[in-house]
């Protein structure tokens, strides 16, 4: 993900344009060679599969990285807001009564495009501001005034279908939404971005930079990217794998807590490993695990 909280509209890059012609050009060759039967005993995922392997033998196949694009729009029926959103302790907002510094300071710490206003708590959000507004007031800074450069924001439920939300999203021209629970409680927060992300995959931009891969806290456990090298990991702590775990080409720790449980696990979820280490799933989507919290690690932990 590009940006959490109060990210802008994804650049539409190269590989952007790329999947998105791919897609419409698959839907298009699909209209014209399905004929639908209202009583026809096939679904559309099974109808599109035999596609994808009919179209293998022509001169320009479906590659696997269209196919995963395609597999990818049909999950998002079984997505909602709650799957998506950034959780409400990592919002990045600011009060309404914030003064012209104050703001630009908090967008620049957290290289966000957009952040939303709050008064007095996250569960009263009036909107959000965008930096394109905020640049206008550079050299007139005694003339700004927050409610001047609010722009709204959707409200959403945790339960909307992401495909819906999208749509809503471009048709509101909003690309912020705060994801609210039964009393009106600010949940998380989503973008348009995150949106996008769950059909193309993670969109990295300038501002992106690699995450310190493993970081050891003064209790004795780790904080870890789950896209971490086991074989960096073993020369930190120390052996770890078993010979099966071994012989399974594991290549990172994300892999080796998936291969434990067989699953994408959740966050705030525990998992044992024979070694004695007890991981913990501290950040994750639907579709992958993104950082871990380590504990009981070997003895020599922490040695470089």
């Amino acid at each position: 993900m590009t940006e959490n909280a109060g990210s802008g509209l994804p650049r539409e890059n190269g590989a952007e344009i790329r999947h998105s012609n791919i897609f419409h050009r698959f839907v298009a060759w699909a209209r014209q060679r399905l004929r639908w039967s209202r009583n026809g005993d096939a679904s559309i995922r099974d109808a599109l599969e035999e596609l994808i392997e009919e179209h293998a033998d022509v001169d320009t196949p479906i590659n696997a990285d269209e196919s995963l694009l395609i597999e990818n729009v049909f999950k998002l029926r079984d997505i909602n807001a709650a799957d998506v959103m950034v959780a409400r302790a990592e919002i990045v907002a600011v009060e309404a009564g914030a003064s012209l510094d104050d703001l630009i300071r908090v967008m620049t710490d957290a290289a966000h495009s957009r952040v939303p206003v709050y008064r007095e708590t996250l569960d009263d959000i009036l909107g959000m501001v965008h930096i394109k507004d905020i640049l206008a007031y550079t050299g007139n800074r005694d003339g700004f005034d927050m409610s001047s450069v609010m722009r709204k924001v959707l409200f959403v439920s945790p339960t909307m279908r992401v495909l819906d939300l999208l749509l809503q999203m471009r048709l509101a021209r909003v690309h912020l939404a705060l994801v609210v629970d039964e009393f009106g409680g600010a949940d998380g927060l989503v973008t348009i971005e995150d949106l996008v992300e769950e059909i193309v995959g993670d969109i990295q931009d300038e501002h992106d930079v690699d995450d310190v891969a493993m970081i050891t806290r003064p209790d004795g456990s780790m904080i870890a990217d789950a896209r971490t090298d086991l074989e960096t990991f073993e020369k930190q702590v120390g052996a770890v794998l078993t010979d099966d775990e071994r012989e399974e080409d594991i290549e990172t720790l994300g892999g080796l807590v998936f291969t434990l449980v067989d699953r994408v696990p959740s966050r705030g979820e525990v998992i044992r490993h024979s070694s004695g280490i007890v991981f913990e799933v501290i950040e994750a989507d639907p579709r992958r695990i993104k950082r871990l919290r380590l504990r009981n690690l070997p003895s020599d932990s922490g040695k470089a």
